[in-house]
């Protein structure tokens, strides 16, 4: 939010000498600050930058060539105060000319380019106390053919500002909380800030309005409206003004307006953007001519209705989208956009000015579902003053008669169904108390709640009743009352106890957090990145069938985001593409985050993952090794490694039938799915524009943790007795799988086998139809003696009886 500290300061209160009562721009943002409309930035404006401060008028009583630089000039310059030297090279200076002269010490700043302070100085051997300035050069214009010529009857030593009426002014940028539509004006900032010296200087304040008594309707025909949908127009106020002239606005209009940065476009425009900015409340201006029928309709149109706005683009309407409309056609998005022919033109001489209050919900879901993010819809979708729809017309109108000609054509219409009914909101004192930390007094509470316009309905010994004033529609429990006490008072004053006594809840979550942390150590160690991407995503990236237990934004602030994730895969992928994007091709990624899915009507589910995201180099090139690519047994490790740092071993990995996923192997423990492993399909990649593999793990969080209770870390000393190897080749059908292999030799339940290790494949026609050899390491070892053959021996015989039973393998010799 922009407010002009100028522009804020007619509202103030005249003092003595009838001049508004000014706070010090510095106090300004103090007392804003502290009220809660916190200042984020300060900032000084000025419409011609520097002040044009150094800057005099001066006349050049004599010029001749520079006698060693034939595009040069040697001037005598009269500041009013003395006759100076300045050297000029504009090729229209000449003898008797009034110019601008930049002092000696001034700083000028140039249209294009930076500031320059003026200093005395010697060019081509002639010393030069200044410099004649051109438009470009003081940031008047973009001239540069030759220096400025003043008229001959200007005063010479003046303020060279005096000619050029230069604004200046102080701008604040307002950190305004999206509750604060009472403030999102300078009327309505106004009353805040006197409310506040009201309470602190023990002096009624009371904000200056602008609105006058005295409005005259006009003779004719009045316009017709009719309001079709009430539920979306509550209030329609509007009035025709004949015969007026469209052009610039007035230079104290246009320096208003861009020292807010609005920019100036016509006088009836900028009259209604003027009071949008002073009061808070969008009007929209039609060319009469366009009003067909004479009659205005405030209603829904059709399901895909075409309407081309202001900005030249044909629209496809909803159902919902409310649209203000003539007798034939739409005109105008409500509270949202103008149409493309019904705006107000050089030509236009007559106008109907509309003044309304619109539901929010309408306004907020037609901006959104159209992207037209406009000052007027961000007002409308957090609810006008409806009581004032009337007095800022009639304002509206009085600057448009004043500033543009014209008269008033017909009766003003004021269209108000169900007028709206006042919330009341009772406050007890003790709970006040309760809630702020400090005793008011009744007195204080009083005046504050008056001078921001509440109206005190009733009191008693404990409490108070108030009404709440149609421009805080964010007022509705005693607590938001207790708010505006405590702001207008200042927090800074709420005393801090000397002593806090609070009872602490057990927090349960924290090993949870542990092991996350413990994880996310590991996986920085292994070489991984930790990312985090947001939870809302795209609902393209989903089938129908995915879609149907997706959960859907409701407020959704774009196109391209309007679901709560069903995975972690998509949101990955757009980083992983991005970087790809950005030459960084080698990858490895990790990401705690939540999925959300609909389980039944109004039940929602929502899940904690670790997902992996690997792609690229799983080595780099170096001097003793080579690159190497990531594949899926790198993945696997990783995933192993996750598992292993929280003590849970013996994982599952059996081929998976995956949509996204192929190859793709399912991560279980004890036959419990706990995750999902594989290549990310070349389908799926597409939607992202990845090129390059990329593997993919998804770990279901809450069911790794599940799965290492129980399973504590043993630490023991290192064998003082020798391990021993041996080897197996096994020859078994193609459909036999290692972890079937392992999983046979764990079984056997032998005590002193340490490991077991598949290091080699071999698929041969010699071998038989569909077979295959894997050969297989076994490690064995005691804690208390050196093996013997015999034993160890024994234990092999019982392995390979076991293959030959189990998997039908045949051992090869």
């Amino acid at each position: 939010m922009i407010i002009s500290y100028n522009w804020l300061c007619e509202y103030l209160p005249a003092g003595q000498d009838g001049l508004p009562e000014k706070p010090d721009p510095e106090r300004l943002s103090k007392i804003l600050t502290a009220i809660g409309l916190e200042v984020e930035s300060l900032h000084k404006y000025e419409s011609i930058k520097g002040g044009m401060k150094g800057l005099i008028t001066a006349e050049i009583v004599a010029c001749e060539k520079h006698p060693d630089a034939d595009e040069l000039k040697i001037t005598r310059v009269n500041t009013g105060k003395e006759i100076v030297q300045v050297v000029c090279g504009a090729p229209n200076a000449a003898e008797g000319q009034k110019v601008i002269l930049a002092t000696v010490g001034s700083t000028i700043y140039p249209s294009n380019g930076e500031p320059l302070t003026i200093k005395k100085a010697k060019i081509r051997g002639a010393e030069s106390f200044g410099m004649i300035c051109a438009e470009d050069e003081i940031g008047i214009g973009l001239d540069h053919d030759g220096i400025i010529v003043l008229p001959a009857e200007t005063p010479v030593g003046q303020p060279a500002a005096n000619l050029f009426e230069t604004y200046e002014d102080y701008i604040y940028e307002i950190g305004l909380t999206p509750n604060r539509m009472d403030a999102m004006s300078h009327l309505g900032v106004a009353k805040d800030v006197c409310a506040y010296l009201s309470h602190h200087d023990k002096k009624e304040t009371n904000v200056k309005h602008p609105y006058k008594n005295g409005f005259k309707a006009g003779t004719g025909k009045p316009v017709e409206v009719v309001l079709e949908n009430t539920d979306a127009c509550k209030r329609y106020a509007g009035l025709t003004i004949k015969n007026i002239t469209v052009a610039d606005s007035p230079k104290w209009l246009q320096q208003k307006l861009t020292g807010i940065g609005v920019k100036p476009i016509n006088n009836i425009v900028d009259i209604t953007n003027f009071i949008l900015h002073e009061s808070g409340q969008p009007l929209h201006a039609f060319d009469s001519t366009a009003i067909t029928g004479n009659k205005i309709i405030v209603k829904t149109c059709h399901e895909g209705t075409v309407f081309t706005t202001l900005d030249e683009k044909e629209r496809k309407l909803s159902s919902n989208d409310l649209m203000i409309c003539n007798a034939e056609q739409p005109m105008c998005i409500a509270g949202v956009y103008g149409g493309m022919n019904s705006g107000v033109t050089k030509k236009t001489t007559s106008i109907f000015l509309e003044s309304a209050w619109f539901n929010p919900l309408y306004i907020r879901k037609t901006s959104l579902q159209h992207g037209l993010r406009t000052d007027a819809a961000t007002r409308f979708e957090k609810g006008v003053d409806i009581s004032n729809t009337v007095n800022v017309l009639k304002r509206a109108a009085s600057m448009i008669i004043e500033i543009c000609g014209g008269e008033i054509g017909g009766e003003l219409i004021d269209l108000y169904p169900e007028p709206a009914q006042q919330t009341a909101v009772g406050l007890k004192y003790h709970y006040l108390k309760k809630l702020s930390g400090k005793n008011y007094h009744g007195d204080s509470v009083k005046n504050i709640l008056k001078a921001l316009g509440f109206e005190i309905t009733r009191e008693g010994i404990d409490e108070l009743w108030v009404n709440v004033p149609f421009s805080k529609p964010d007022i509705s429990i005693p607590a938001d009352l207790v708010e505006e006490i405590m702001r207008i008072d200042g927090l800074d004053n709420i005393d801090i106890p000397a002593t806090i006594s609070i009872s602490p809840s057990p927090d349960n979550s924290t090993q949870s957090s542990v092991y996350r942390e413990k994880v996310a150590n590991m996986l920085t160690g292994y070489g991984f990145f930790e990312i985090f991407t947001n939870s809302i995503t795209n609902s393209t990236y989903f089938d129908e069938a995915t879609l149907e237990s997706t959960v859907k934004m409701i407020n959704n602030l774009s196109a391209d985001l309007d679901v709560m994730r069903p995975s972690m895969m998509p949101t990955g992928l757009e980083v992983v593409a991005h970087n790809i994007n950005r030459k960084n091709t080698d990858l490895c990624l990790f990401e705690f985050g939540n999925t959300y899915r609909i389980e039944a009507a109004g039940i929602y589910n929502q899940q904690k993952h670790l997902a992996l995201y690997i792609t690229g180099d799983a080595k780099k090139n170096a001097w003793n090794e080579k690159a190497a690519k990531a594949d899926f047994y790198f993945a696997k490790a990783a995933c192993e490694r996750v598992f292993a740092s929280l003590g849970v071993k013996r994982l599952q990995f059996e081929k998976l039938t995956d949509e996204e996923l192929s190859p793709a192997a399912a991560i279980k423990i004890k036959n419990k799915l706990v995750g999902r492993l594989g290549l990310v399909t070349e389908k799926r990649a597409r939607v992202f524009g990845l090129k390059q593999p990329v593997y993919y793990a998804d770990i279901n969080w809450d069911a790794l943790l599940e799965s290492r209770e129980g399973n504590n870390f043993t630490y023991s000393e290192i064998s003082k007795f020798p391990e021993v190897q041996r080897d197996l080749a096994l020859v078994v059908n193609n459909n036999i799988t290692y972890a079937a292999v392992e999983q046979m030799a764990n079984n056997l339940q032998l005590p002193q086998l340490q490991s077991v290790k598949l290091f080699d494949i071999f698929e041969s026609e010699k071998l038989g139809a569909n077979k295959k050899s894997m050969a297989v390491n076994f490690i064995f070892g005691d804690q208390t003696k050196t093996l013997t053959d015999a034993e160890i021996d024994g234990m092999m015989q019982k392995i390979i009886a076991a293959s030959e039973k189990e998997l039908e393998a045949v051992i090869r010799k």
